[in-house]
């Protein structure tokens, strides 16, 4: 097994870090672009590999859309081919073929979709057969599970014969990535109604357009996590903006009370240390992906907290709250597990001398644990799962430079 080792560094120099584009803007882009036959001009799309696997399956339209470990690729692509009328075969490793799709499937079946299950029944492999009728153009569907049905089904709704009416039902998650996919409809020219727990999208057309990606604010949480961890230094982040679409821009918030202090300048954002606040608890509903750099923060500075909003980790790359408590583990720290889904991150009291991490195919849990290196030497087993979302990510951890 490959592993990359970070040797300790405490303090390090100002360092300027050219942050990757976002994987969640980019691909939610790349298929309205689709929508629109490619009429957009898109600019600084995503490095990551599941924009490129989106990029590569759009372009060369195999009658297989192997999506390998791409969650929104697999979500967003197969509404797109029902909604198209195309018929296909989506696929993926053996990890996207154990994370559920039934919810979005039920919602494309209610909407006139043919999808046949190739093996387990709420889970890919899929048989799409296009959407020859609409047969409802209002239908329900959980808010607690994945945004990304919803986002899937808000895309095609403008291209739809008759529209389409969502009533999301329950606990509405992961808000603000419903959010961003809005707002980005909106920017192709497609009027979006959200009251409450019902999103409305009257049939319209996309407009073609220009739209310039953002730089990736769940890359930047590391950077942030990194500074908090540290004795001395400072960053300054490329690309980031003061008004983002991405919910993840949020870690500005949550890192002020962790002891970094943001300022907006000109091409992106400087952090600085400051003080620690405390941050006794925090809900990530509305950005899990925050959730692994949060609890490795905490648990590396000493800072005891309770955490809810949770439950979508354990349907990612991996279970995301059992991997955590398993590393955290190595060096003196808990997750845990209390009634209703809260979560107490108990932090580290003695540092080993090296701790090894185990990664779980899973690219965050790689970038979370990065940070350690400001107190002990760290292996990082696996360490190419970052190519999912930030392949340049170990160069850029290179230009920190021991102070």
């Amino acid at each position: 097994m490959k592993t990359h080792v970070l040797n300790q560094i405490s303090a390090f120099s100002s360092t300027r870090i050219p942050l990757p584009s976002s994987k969640s803007e980019s691909n939610r882009a790349l298929i309205i672009d689709a929508l629109t036959e490619g009429e957009n001009r898109l600019l600084n799309l995503a490095e990551a590999r599941d924009t490129q696997t989106m990029i590569r399956l759009l372009r060369e339209n195999p009658p297989i859309y192997d999506v390998l470990d791409a969650g929104t690729t697999m979500r967003f692509l197969t509404a797109y081919a029902a909604v198209t009328n195309q018929h296909k075969v989506m696929t993926g490793t053996p990890r996207m073929c154990e994370r559920p799709i039934g919810i979005l499937v039920d919602a494309l079946r209610a909407l006139g979709a043919e999808i046949h299950y190739m093996n387990k029944e709420g889970f890919p492999p899929l048989a799409v057969h296009g959407l020859k009728e609409q047969k409802s153009d209002c239908i329900q569907i959980r808010g607690d599970v994945s945004s990304q049905y919803i986002s899937a089904l808000l895309m095609i709704a403008p291209v739809l014969p008759q529209g389409l009416t969502l009533e999301l039902t329950g606990k509405v998650g992961s808000r603000t990535y419903i959010q961003m996919t809005i707002e980005l409809m909106k920017a192709f020219g497609v009027v979006v109604s959200w009251e409450d727990q019902v999103i409305s999208v009257a049939p319209q057309s996309y407009q073609p357009t220009v739209f310039s990606v953002e730089s990736d604010w769940s890359g930047a949480s590391y950077w942030f996590s990194l500074l908090a961890c540290a004795e001395e230094g400072d960053l300054f982040l490329e690309g980031l903006k003061a008004e983002s679409l991405q919910g993840d821009s949020k870690i500005v918030d949550i890192m002020d009370r962790l002891g970094v202090k943001s300022e907006f300048k000109v091409g992106g954002l400087q952090l600085t240390k400051q003080e620690v606040k405390g941050l006794e608890a925090f809900d990530f509903s509305d950005c899990p992906d925050l959730a692994q750099t949060v609890a490795v923060t905490c648990a590396i500075i000493g800072q005891k907290a309770r955490f809810t909003g949770l439950e979508s980790l354990r349907i990612k790359e991996t279970d995301r709250i059992y991997a955590l408590q398993q590393e955290l583990a190595k060096f003196g720290a808990k997750l845990e597990e209390g009634v209703d889904e809260v979560f107490t991150l108990i932090p580290s009291v003695s540092m080993p001398n090296e701790v090894r991490v185990h990664t779980y195919d899973d690219h965050r849990m790689a970038m979370a644990f990065m940070p350690l290196m400001t107190k002990t030497k760290v292996i990082i087993e696996d360490p190419e799962v970052v190519n999912k979302s930030y392949p340049s990510f170990w160069d850029h951890v290179a230009l920190i430079d021991v102070k």
